[in-house]
This record gives C-alpha cells, structure tokens and sequence, in this order.
C-alpha cells in the first residue's frame, strides 16, 4: 500500500530535487557522529539554494523517539539545518526508515516537513516515481516483517512513551544497534527483493524506483525506468538530484 502525491506545478516547469537515505545519526562513535553531522549540515546549507523539494528516503537517524514535550540530545544542528531549508521555501519529504520511525509530530509542526509511514508516489517533471524506505522487501525476513507491525504499533507507542526519556533512548540505541549487528550477519539469499520490487514498479509504469535500507549503492537501468538506491553516509555519502535526467552525486566534506 502506497500514498499518490500529484504535484501539478511541474507541468510547466523542471525544477529540482534532491534525495538523500541512510545517514543514520547516533550510530557512530562521537568523532565519526560530528563529522558526519557536519557534512549533512553542509549538504542541507546546500539543499536550501540548490533545490526545490528534498526527499529523506528513511533512517536519516540510527534511533529516534520522539516524547510529548522532550526532543532528544544530539542532533540539533541537524534539526536546525532542516527548519533552514523549510524556511527558505524547499519543501521536505520525509520517508520514516526501519530505525527512525518513531514519530510523533514535531516534523510537521516544527520544521514543516511532510512525513510518511508508507511508500509514496509522485510525479516530478513528468516523470513517474515510486519511493520507499525499502524495509520489508528483503526477501526471507519474516521475523523483520512481524516486529514492524509490533514496533509500529500506535498503542503500544504510547506505552513505551511512558519511560522516562533517558531509559527509552537507552533501549532505542541499543535496540538499533542489535538490530544491525543481526542484519550483517544474516544471510537474504541471492534474491535482491529491492531490485526485484522496483522491476514490478518499473513494469507498472514508474520512470524511476527509489529504496534506501540495503546500504548497497545502485543505479540500475531496467526495461523503461530505473532502480536508484542511494547506499549509505556511512561509508560514501552522496546524493541523489534529478532535474532533466537522475544523477547520483558523492558529497564530500569541505575542510
């Protein structure tokens, strides 16, 4: 199940996007988090001047729960670069990954920015695109699948709400990281469920397929259309832009 967006401004006219997935801030040891911060607040500096809507494609955060009235330490560098480009009139698209998904409404509220749950469709300078995060299309993840309905859970959300902040960012954290631990060293077969999904999209009629999640950089011509993954900030970050055709970018830290 997917959200249809139609952005009917784009008849006219080309305008410019910028896609970025899997930054995963908080992951890293605090010396790798700064530097990493400091290249996607450059990025973001950058995306303000450089393009008309930004997508965040899922995990922009390693963990992330948001309390009623407590927002949580260490990214407000990030958080503040983002309310920039808001505030200079880029609209942000906001795909909750696997690792970041526990939202409530500070996106929307704060920094204006549109959050999704599901993937979504849109069409951008006429072209058809179909976006995802890309959790729950790995092939032979079962056990994946049942522990997203449970974390995803609104009521049991609210109870685990209940926690004082600095314990349930504990288990959080260290939730994620077993999670990834798990992830490495699990074998999904030689199926690639990304690439097989976007080939179904592509067939029903997407220009272009975008995932995140796998961490595997890809640029994939099939049929019509294309599969873009846009790997990961943790060992090559980079960015996707699309204008009259989709290119995929490195970005490297200036300094």
């Amino acid at each position: 199940m997917f959200i249809s967006i139609s952005n009917f401004k784009d008849l006219n006219e080309n305008k410019t996007y910028l896609f970025i997935s899997d930054i995963h801030l908080g992951l890293e040891s605090s010396e790798k988090e700064k530097i990493k911060e400091k290249a996607l607040v450059e990025f973001l500096r950058f995306a303000k001047d450089n393009c008309n809507e930004l997508f965040i494609l899922g995990d922009l955060f390693d963990y992330w729960f948001e309390y009623k009235r407590v927002i949580q330490k260490g990214f407000y560098k990030t958080i503040a670069g983002l309310k920039e480009v808001s505030e200079a009139g880029v609209k942000i698209h906001y795909i909750i990954g696997n690792h970041d998904f526990l939202h409530r409404d500070f996106f929307t509220k704060e920094i204006g920015a549109s959050l999704y749950e599901k993937d979504f469709t849109i069409t951008l300078n006429q072209k058809k695109f179909y976006l995802g995060h890309g959790d729950g299309l790995v092939k032979n993840d079962t056990g994946y699948k049942i522990l997203k309905l449970i974390l995803r859970n609104k009521f049991l959300q609210k109870l685990y709400s209940l926690i004082h902040p600095d314990l349930g960012i504990k288990i959080a954290s260290s939730s994620s990281k077993k999670s990834r631990d798990y992830t490495k060293v699990k074998s999904y077969g030689e199926i690639d469920g990304l690439i097989e999904s976007a080939k179904q999209k592509i067939e029903d009629g997407f220009d272009y397929v975008l995932f995140g999640h796998s961490h595997k950089r890809e640029f994939i011509k099939y049929k019509q259309g294309f599969y873009v993954n846009l790997g990961s900030w943790l060992d090559n970050p980079c960015y996707g832009k699309f204008k009259d055709n989709f290119e995929i970018v490195d970005w490297k830290l200036n300094g």
